[in-house]
């Protein structure tokens, strides 16, 4: 998430993210600004006990499933900005 950071006081946030998921330099997912009100994520913080992401946020979210194995998570920005966001792994 980076945009509604702001919400909690965090300056500078990231406005535009994307997340990306790899499993050693293949990517396997990625998501990009407000795919955090995808149907598909949109239970998926209550479920788990996060806090909900308002509707309309530009935030980047997924809602996947994964073999076993390592995964690095990657934020980077879809306009080339800079600033602060935040990713959260809950296993389901």
């Amino acid at each position: 998430m980076g945009p509604s950071l702001a919400s909690f006081g965090v300056a500078g946030t990231l406005p535009d993210p994307v997340l990306t998921l790899y499993s050693g330099s293949l990517a396997v997912a990625e998501s990009g600004p407000g795919s955090a009100g995808d149907p598909s994520v949109q239970p998926t913080p209550d479920f788990v006990g996060a806090f909900s992401l308002p509707s309309g946020s530009q935030d980047a979210a997924m809602t996947l499933t994964l073999s076993p194995g390592a995964y690095t998570a990657q934020v980077t920005s879809q306009g080339g900005a800079s600033g602060a966001a935040l990713v959260e792994v809950y296993e389901v």
